[in-house]
């Protein structure tokens, strides 16, 4: 964490596939671990009306910025399986065979050019481009599918 960084961080939560299912904006000095929680707790669960259940998250993924004890037993609490490096353990490597999708999916939303660099003064526009960019993200991956 740099204290002095100006700017703003992306946050996206995806799925397996690496489509964003929510993204997010935060102050660059201010620590990854942070925007977890509104992130999850942003993320609706859709209801299955065949089977009478609710469809929640699995698993997550995560880089070893997540290693908080504190959002591990969070994220138990709400039966999400975690999966995140642990610091002084064991490297982010192992990771690469999932964490790649949420690299794709990044890379996918900073190749638009309004979003590699913040052209915007107030957070909320950048926010929209954002989430504009996220819904264009599953459009041409919908329209991929289809033809």
């Amino acid at each position: 964490m740099d204290r002095s960084k100006p700017g703003s961080k992306m946050h996206v939560l995806s799925d397996a596939n690496g489509l964003p299912l929510l993204v997010g904006l935060s102050a660059a000095n201010t620590h990854d671990s942070l925007a977890l929680k509104p992130m999850i707790e942003g993320h609706q669960t859709r209801h299955d009306p065949h089977r009478g259940r609710y469809l929640k998250p699995q698993r997550l993924h995560a880089d070893e910025a997540y290693d908080v004890p504190r959002l591990r037993k969070w994220l138990w609490g709400k039966r999400i399986g975690v999966r995140i490096a642990r610091k002084g353990v064991e490297s982010s490597e192992r990771l690469g065979r999932r964490r790649w999708v949420i690299e794709r999916t990044m890379s996918w939303l900073t190749g638009y050019r309004r979003l590699n660099h913040r052209y915007e003064r107030h957070p909320r526009n950048y926010l929209a481009f954002l989430g504009l960019a996220a819904a264009l993200c599953c459009y041409r991956r919908l329209v991929r599918l289809t033809t």
